[in-house]
């Protein structure tokens, strides 16, 4: 008869394997990616786009401080739904001649989305190049670069790309974000040299590069401890919010970038931390230029209540004037521009306060 030491000495021996796969095995063999790697295909097309749009010389502007009267905003639409609040940015541009803006949308082709109205601006503003998106994916920063690319090529005077979604809506009217961006001295409050009124001699981007985010660590290690190394260091990453104004000469350096588009495209493999969307805009810029940007973001974002990632939700009995100037209120800048993110059901109560408040400076 075995010895009740042997049977002990046996039975922990085949507990080693499953000890080992439980509680060793993941810290040293990591799990599948979370998401898919982006079709080859997608990279070509990309690729040749940019290529394209960084082939462009059309850079001038910024540099040079001359009054421009034709400078231009070139507002970025990212969708993978309808246009919700189309009726409220249609009202926002209405009277304002399109020399002064110009209009983009990426949307998900595999989405059955219903185009707008003829009339509306966002009418013919769809991109032929869109591809499949998923949240919190490198989709998303393909996506965007499409959009500053197809920008950048299509006309030269497009200055500022203001990245929105479709859950956003204007806090003020086109003239007051107009003046705000090209001509107002004071608007930026953390602008170390301001401008005397007129056109603005420097152009700042308008992104977060937030380095004291409490899960940055866990974020950089998404993909792995040394995977972004040695290209992205910890020091160097930064998180934001994937919305954004950024200058011309920015929108140039992301379209060329290929060095860390390689390591921001891998596949995560920590759903709970991966937000490429947020990490690659503002750690590019951080590393390229930080004196460049503000710091912050013109589009207002409540993350009180938050939910599997997603902010705060507004309903439509929330829309009422008092919402709106409170939204507004910046530390940062004169006042935010943009919010989101809002129901598709608040497109009542927003257009009814539209004239009398939001577009009211």
């Amino acid at each position: 008869m075995y010895s009740k030491q042997f049977i002990l000495s046996f039975s922990l021996l085949l507990s080693l394997p499953i000890i080992f796969f439980i509680f060793i095995a993941p810290h040293v063999f990591p799990s599948p990616p979370t998401e898919p790697l982006i079709p080859i295909s997608d990279e070509i097309s990309d690729q040749t786009l940019f290529s394209s749009a960084a082939a462009s010389t059309s850079l001038s502007h910024l540099s040079s401080g001359y009054p421009n009267p034709k400078l231009k905003i070139a507002f970025l639409f990212l969708t993978n739904s309808d246009l919700h609040f189309a009726p409220i940015w249609d009202r926002f541009f209405s009277a304002h001649p399109k020399s002064l803006y110009n209009v983009y949308v990426h949307a998900d082709p595999f989405v059955n989305i219903t185009l707008p109205q003829k009339g509306s601006v966002f009418a013919n503003a769809f991109i032929a190049n869109a591809k499949r998106t998923a949240r919190a994916s490198p989709t998303l920063i393909s996506a965007t670069r499409r959009l500053l690319a197809t920008a950048f090529l299509d006309d030269p005077a497009n200055t500022y790309f203001a990245v929105l979604s479709q859950y956003c809506v204007p806090l003020h009217s086109f003239s007051y974000v107009y003046t705000s961006l090209f001509e107002s001295a004071t608007f930026d409050k953390s602008d170390p040299d301001p401008s005397p009124r007129g056109v603005r001699v420097l152009f700042r981007t308008f992104i977060e590069l937030i380095s004291d985010e409490p899960r940055l660590w866990k974020r950089y290690n998404a993909r792995g401890r040394y995977a972004m190394l040695p290209e992205v260091p910890f020091e160097k990453f930064r998180v934001g919010s994937q919305f954004f104004v950024m200058t011309r000469r920015h929108a140039l350096l992301t379209i060329k970038d290929r060095v860390l588009w390689r390591k921001f495209k891998l596949p995560c493999y920590r759903s709970d931390a991966c937000y490429p969307e947020e990490h690659y805009f503002p750690t590019l810029l951080n590393m390229k230029d930080p004196d460049g940007c503000t710091g912050y973001t013109l589009t207002q974002v409540n993350w009180t209540g938050t939910v599997k990632g997603h902010p705060y939700t507004y309903r439509p009995k929330e829309v009422v004037p008092e919402l709106i100037k409170r939204l507004r209120r910046s530390s940062h800048s004169s006042s935010y521009l943009f919010a989101r993110k809002f129901t598709p059901d608040c497109l009542k109560p927003l257009l009814a306060i539209a004239d009398s408040v939001i577009f009211r400076d």
